[in-house]
């Protein structure tokens, strides 16, 4: 882990997701669908069970199919790890209402607390910077966390935020598996489905 005392995950997001207006939250497989759905079942929250690593680039589509509402990824390292590709294509069409923000515990949490490669020096904020993103942070307290807030409803521009969080275990929240009924009522959400 860094030297600075990580934060704790659900107090992250929370935070991230109180009073968030209209924004669609897109949430990684595994822990981060736990947090996103601790803070409150939602109907712009869209769930991924599965497809690691493609998260950024769902966040991606839906950025620039719905460009009046602010877009927020909520993933994990182990995910954007798997997926850091998705940062160039992202970082080349720069939809300003997207934010990607990756909850970094430096381990691979669903498959046994490997050690991911953050934890050994790869730096997620540097490689979306290169990639184009016009905002690229290291996230490291909780006022941080209130900027990011911030700037998500300013929609400020493309932005990549990485969050270090603490390894502590915590209950899992599940929302429903059901594919079906996660798209429909998302769908439903934004008007896309017959009324």
């Amino acid at each position: 882990m860094s030297a600075r005392v990580p934060l704790q995950r659900r107090e992250v997001v929370a935070s991230l997701l109180t009073e968030r207006d209209d924004w669609l939250v897109v949430s990684g497989l595994g822990s981060p669908t736990y947090d996103v759905a601790a803070a409150g079942d939602h109907e712009q929250n869209f769930y991924l069970w599965g497809a690691m690593g493609g998260a950024a680039m769902i966040g991606f589509g839906l950025a620039s199919a719905q460009p009046k509402k602010s877009v927020v990824v909520i993933t994990g390292d182990g995910e954007m790890l798997m997926g850091m590709g998705s940062l160039a294509s992202i970082g080349i069409a720069r939809p300003p209402n997207l934010t990607i923000i990756v909850l970094d515990n430096e381990h691979y949490a669903e498959t046994g607390m490997q050690a991911s490669h953050t934890g050994v020096g790869v730096d997620l904020v540097a490689v979306a910077a290169a990639c184009g993103f016009e905002q690229s942070c290291a996230v490291a307290d909780m006022p941080g966390v209130l900027a990011l807030r911030e700037s998500i409803t300013a929609r400020n521009g493309l932005c990549f935020a990485s969050v270090k969080i603490d390894t502590q275990p915590v209950e899992r929240v599940l929302p429903t598996r059901d594919g079906v009924y996660n798209k429909n009522r998302f769908r439903a959400a934004l008007g896309l489905l017959p009324g």
